[in-house]
């Protein structure tokens, strides 16, 4: 009776080592950096990698993403722009759909409110610090399941509140670390389920 063949080592059958996993794990995470995936995407794929069993399952979370490392911009090309200031003053400031935070955000509501959405933000560092300050008015910051939150600062005469989700967090992901001071004001973060995008469908259901 002839021997069995081993697996090829291109066949997408082929079972994963938790190496394999974290590669693919640094790749998403550079892809994030290089604007190619939103904060939502990565918590997301993050998760499928690793609970991925065979390579085929891992060649699909990056199969929209380069295989080489995207070339850098020339020192002469602008960067695009983050977004590190959001002000409301006796009016409101909203941040939401694909854009670009900057690693230190600054939130001020000032008899006003502020809306930070953080699903579908392009995430460049590894954690992101919010420094948040409602004074008379109030701030809600929305961060997709599966992101770990640290919360601190203090209230007078208002309040901090934090809604976490049903989810654990998730390796590989950034940590949002949000600085509140609320003064007769209110500063609110919630945590979101992911919303279902085209790009993470697929990946879920095989469609």
């Amino acid at each position: 009776m002839p021997a069995a063949e081993p697996p090829d080592d291109r066949s997408p059958q082929l079972r994963v080592s938790d190496e394999d996993r974290e590669r693919t794990v640094v790749a998403l995470r550079e892809g994030a950096a290089e604007g190619r995936l939103t904060f939502d995407e990565l918590a997301g794929r993050a998760e499928l990698a690793y609970t991925a069993v065979s390579r085929g399952e891992l060649e699909q979370l990056v199969a929209d993403l380069p295989a080489a490392p995207a070339v850098r911009a020339s020192p002469d090309r602008p960067e695009r722009k983050r977004r590190r200031w959001n002000v409301a003053i006796m009016g409101g400031s909203v941040r939401k759909g694909r854009w670009r935070p900057a690693p230190d955000l600054v939130a001020i509501a000032f008899m006003g409110g502020v809306e930070l959405d953080l699903r579908d933000a392009l995430i460049d560092d590894e954690d992101i610090v919010i420094t948040a300050v409602a004074c008379m008015g109030g701030i809600e910051i929305i961060v997709p399941e599966g992101i770990e939150v640290d919360l601190g600062g203090f209230a007078f005469m208002g309040g901090h509140e934090y809604r976490p989700g049903s989810e654990p967090v998730r390796p590989g992901t950034p940590m949002v670390r949000v600085r509140g001071y609320a003064l007769m004001g209110g500063l609110e973060v919630r945590v979101k389920r992911l919303r279902p995008s085209t790009s993470t469908r697929h990946l879920t259901h095989g469609a």
